[in-house]
């Protein structure tokens, strides 16, 4: 057997890590260096123990998983990053590859699939889960690939719109993303266009139809 594969948790629910934990540790292929509960946590951790792979959520409060992958993959190359959500059919895995991750999984996926998510990874290689692989492609076959108007935002503009959506306050998403409160705001109103919205509240609901935000206040 090769060397174990070191791996970090991040996600904002306990129940969620120790859920994944469990499966991992299932196999003797793996070990669990770390947990966070946050994309913060999650860039101090990764300076302090290396692991080779971050299982990373999306939707979590602060920087969330979007920021926290772009920030990991630049300041270390070397440590890969699988996104594991909840969301099967949303825009995020161009994001997210934008971002800098090699893999997507959803958190309804075999543990097989997992498995070989991160073996895939570890080598090198890009993982797509087979549940999103055949969404998109049925998305693909019907037509309707690209519908979704947040396919046309930028990483910068769905961190921005993800924030937006928790209710966190224009300051607090200009200091967490090392933006001025103005160029936040500038966000805020390139997303009023692109997504022919006039309010915060019609931006939540719209992420909301589109099955953006899932659980993200909970």
């Amino acid at each position: 057997m090769g060397r174990l594969i070191t791996i970090l948790l991040v996600d904002d629910h306990e129940l969620v890590r120790t859920g994944i934990r469990r499966i991992l540790e299932s196999s003797d292929e793996f070990q669990i260096l770390g947990e966070a509960s946050s994309g913060e946590e999650a860039l101090d951790l990764v300076g302090k123990l290396r692991p080779a792979i971050v299982l990373m959520d999306v939707n979590m409060p602060g920087i969330g998983g979007i920021e926290a992958t772009h920030r990991i993959t630049h300041i270390h190359p070397e440590v890969k990053v699988i996104v594991v959500t909840v969301l099967s059919d949303a825009p995020f895995p161009r994001q997210l590859h934008d971002a800098g991750a090699m893999g997507y999984l959803t958190k309804g996926c075999p543990a097989e699939d997992m498995f070989q998510a991160i073996r895939s990874v570890f080598r090198g290689q890009p993982y797509i889960s087979s549940e999103v692989a055949r969404r998109r492609s049925l998305a693909s076959l019907n037509g309707v690939d690209g519908d979704s108007p947040f396919n046309t935002l930028s990483q910068r503009e769905m961190q921005v719109m993800m924030m937006i959506v928790q209710g966190q306050k224009t300051q607090d998403i200009a200091d967490s993303l090392f933006l001025s409160p103005k160029t936040v705001s500038t966000y805020r109103q390139r997303l009023y266009s692109k997504l022919n919205v006039e309010t915060d509240v019609e931006l939540a609901h719209m992420a909301l139809r589109y099955g953006l935000t899932g659980n993200i206040s909970t």
